[in-house]
């Protein structure tokens, strides 16, 4: 009977990639015994290491860099916030301040007006000699001629009358010529632009106002002319005549009077 070989296992064949392989490989006969070669590797490690610390370390103060301004960002947007809602400012016009006033100054126009034509109503209107002296000279002449000629009489009876009321007729305007509309169009354009700025175009309305006083004013032939007179409602109001002769009267082109108790107003022309 043959002899009986014990079973041997067989030996694990080393791996081709493993340090003690690489250790002792025969291609590296100057390797160091041992554990000697893991030393290089872990140098390099260390400074990996070293590296990797130094860049966390940058993260962290760049996050509390960050940290630090979120929250001076965060206070600031707070007190804004409440800077917000805490201050008031009562005196900042809004649109009920801008309606506000449009109406105030609506009224404010409007009672200036009614106390104006109040004023000029409760003005007497000044006496007229030459009205007088005419009146009692056609009712001589009435007394005289009634007796002789009764159509005389009907007619000089009509006459004091019409004298008697102390109101001039009003005489029809002559008709101007192209060339004499080109003159009175000059000389407005003249006088206007001596006036403030308001006058010469920026308002086209208070332009208009103002011509036609001042047109009023030169078809007057010398004569006093009452504020009253030039008001034509409801373009020409009485607000607007007055500011109207206000500026004329500060460029000396009208002479405002008031030596027989009734503002007059003289038309001089520019000088």
């Amino acid at each position: 009977m043959p002899g009986h070989t014990p079973h041997r296992t067989p030996l694990k064949r080393v791996s081709q990639g493993s340090l003690f392989a690489l250790s002792r490989s025969g291609n590296n006969p100057d390797a160091p015994h041992g554990l000697g070669f893991i030393e290089p590797v872990m140098a390099e490690l260390v400074d990996e290491v070293e590296a990797l610390q130094a860049n966390v370390e940058g993260l962290r103060k760049l996050s509390n860099s960050l940290k630090t301004f979120n929250e001076s960002f965060a206070s600031w947007l707070y007190v804004m916030d409440m800077n917000a809602l805490t201050v008031d400012w009562p005196q900042a016009p809004t649109d009920a301040s801008f309606r506000l006033a449009k109406r105030r100054a609506e009224e404010n126009a409007r009672l200036a007006e009614e106390a104006a034509l109040k004023a000029a109503s409760a003005v007497p209107p000044p006496p007229d000699s030459e009205a007088d002296k005419t009146t009692f000279t056609e009712t001589q002449e009435f007394e005289t001629t009634y007796t002789t000629n009764a159509t005389t009489r009907n007619a000089s009876t009509s006459i004091p009358k019409a004298l008697s009321t102390g109101i001039p007729k009003k005489k029809v305007k002559p008709k101007l010529t192209a060339k004499e509309k080109k003159d009175r169009s000059l000389s407005l354009e003249k006088i206007v632009m001596t006036l403030p700025l308001e006058f010469r175009g920026s308002d086209p309305g208070l332009r208009r106002n103002m011509e036609s006083v001042i047109e009023f004013m030169m078809d007057s032939d010398g004569r006093g002319i009452r504020l009253i007179e030039l008001i034509k409602p409801p373009d020409l109001n009485q607000a607007r005549v007055n500011k109207c002769l206000i500026a004329l009267v500060n460029r000396k082109i009208v002479r405002k009077e008031n030596s027989t108790g009734t503002v007059l107003y003289h038309w001089t022309g520019l000088s």
